[in-house]
């Protein structure tokens, strides 16, 4: 039972990520695709600037509100 993650946990880390979106989308930079595809290679490469925006996102959003 330990493994399983609590429900209310779970709802909390995505109304985080969720708030934090629009500054992880700002801080990633990435253009828009405007109407054209991307192989699955660029695809993995945007979503691991995402992930790395996300993280920069979340310490500046604790740094901000006195956490740590």
């Amino acid at each position: 039972m330990a493994d399983q993650a609590n429900p209310n946990d779970l709802q909390q880390k995505y109304r985080q990520f969720l708030d934090l979106l629009p500054l992880t989308v700002t801080l990633a930079g990435l253009p828009t695709s405007e109407g054209r595809l991307f192989s699955e290679e660029q695809i993995e490469a945007r979503g691991m600037t995402i992930r790395a925006a996300y993280r920069v996102a979340r310490n500046v959003a604790r740094e901000c509100l006195g956490g740590s």
